[in-house]
């Protein structure tokens, strides 16, 4: 076997490689043999076919059949022979494939980076800090109250935070548009579900009344017929309701598993809950930008193979997330939607692999076990779900890869000059828009 090596780019390679023809015709031969002995062809025995017949009948199709396996073998053998490591599968592309000749390919591919890692000597790095108050804690529990309040009925003009169903038809130059029509909605004042302005102009009205509501499409809308263009909605407001906030009682301490020491076991619970989350919310913040300053200090090219799995990645995790079904085929959704965080996770991946490389990390089961420990206080019942834990392999995996991965934290904040930067609980844990 011959090889010859070019390199295309940073990491691009093109790999000419030239298998004997006597190997080649040895493997087609063997394979017709093969074929004559389990062929059937009217007017002749089982494995008495001439192979003169089996060959002109066969020939091309186990050829092409023989020379596929071929030229997968020997490229495996052939970046073994040239120590390179493919990023991605390869293009294959036969140039020459003639009986009595050398089988001749190209394969085209990507190989992975070298990695000049650079410490985060230099770098700052900020570490938020923060505490949960009782201030805080009252306002979990007002947002508990709000997620289990009934409606009623009000008989005054709709306030902020109230409920309204209403019935409405949209209009662009006085012409009603496709989409924009609806009866019987409910819309809560201030929920910032509708159009930027409409849930405002609806503050004050009363049941029965009738309001045109003139708003501005963004720009950016969905649907680019309507972006950035001005419209009017007739509305009817059929009913106002007002939020009916829940007791803050025994009823409603049970429903979130707490059956005893009424409202300061609830509200224990509920701080409990809150530092809990807010000692993991700590860990992801200082851990994303320890990252951030690694990307930040080392750029380096991405293979475009390594990219567009880690599309297709992110492709799936949305159809999940939102519900999209088993038979959706996730490729539906534009890739382009998730190119730049799919480069940066690529890079961060590669990133810390040569930080545990250099590092010669590890994680030991005292770290693992550290860590199943932290994540099951959280639970109603940490020993089930250390049970649970131990007794998965996928999941152990999981933990040992994550806790490699605060190994790697823990050396980046050692190089870098960390400041504490002070947050409230609610800049911490507020949900990303």
């Amino acid at each position: 076997m011959q090889v010859s090596v070019e390199t295309t780019s940073t990491l691009e390679r093109r790999m000419t490689i030239q298998v004997p023809a006597e190997k080649v015709d040895a493997a087609v031969q063997d394979r017709l043999k093969q074929t004559a002995h389990n062929v059937r062809i009217d007017g002749f025995r089982p494995g008495k076919v001439p192979m003169s017949i089996v060959k002109k009948r066969f020939g091309a199709g186990v050829r092409q059949e023989v020379v596929s396996e071929l030229m997968r073998n020997h490229f495996v053998e052939a970046i073994t022979q040239e120590s390179v490591n493919p990023a991605g599968m390869p293009d294959i592309e036969p140039k020459q494939n003639v009986e009595g000749q050398p089988l001749e390919f190209v394969a085209t591919f990507e190989v992975y980076p070298e990695v000049e890692l650079k410490t985060l000597e230099g770098e700052t790095v900020e570490r938020p800090t923060s505490e949960v108050t009782d201030a805080d804690v009252d306002a979990l529990i007002d947002d508990l109250r709000q997620q289990r309040a009934d409606w009623e009925e009000a008989d005054r003009a709709a306030e902020d935070n109230d409920r309204v169903n209403i019935n409405f038809e949209g209009f662009i130059d006085d012409e009603a548009f496709e989409g924009g029509k609806g009866e019987n909605h409910n819309l809560t004042l201030g929920s910032g579900s509708f159009i930027p302005g409409f849930e405002e102009q609806l503050i004050g009205a009363k049941a029965g009344d009738d309001k045109d509501v003139v708003v501005t499409f963004p720009e950016d809308y969905q649907a680019e017929t309507l972006a950035g263009k001005e419209a009017t909605f007739k509305v009817h407001i059929n009913k106002v309701e007002a939020q009916k906030l829940p007791e803050l009682n025994d009823e409603f301490f049970a429903g979130f598993g707490v059956s005893e020491g009424g409202e300061e076991a609830f509200r224990a619970e509920v701080r409990k809950n809150m530092e809990n989350q807010l000692q993991q919310t700590l860990r992801n913040a200082v851990k994303q930008a320890a990252f951030d300053a690694l990307l930040n200090v080392n750029e380096i090219e991405v293979p475009k193979a390594l990219v567009d799995n880690e599309i297709d990645n992110l492709r799936r995790q949305a159809a999940q997330q939102y519900n999209l079904g088993d038979n959706f085929d996730f490729r539906q959704i534009p890739g382009d939607l998730f190119k730049d965080q799919a480069e940066k996770n690529v890079k961060l991946g590669l990133l810390i692999s040569e930080v545990v490389k250099v590092n010669d990390m590890k994680a030991d089961d005292a770290d693992v076990d550290k860590l199943i420990n932290e994540m099951a206080q959280s639970y109603q019942q940490p020993e089930q779900v250390i049970e649970y834990y131990r007794s998965n392999k996928e999941l152990m995996e999981q933990v040992r890869g994550a806790a490699l991965e605060q190994q790697v934290v823990d050396k980046l904040l050692a190089q870098a000059q960390v400041t504490d930067v002070t947050k409230t609980f609610k800049e911490l844990t507020a949900p990303a828009q």
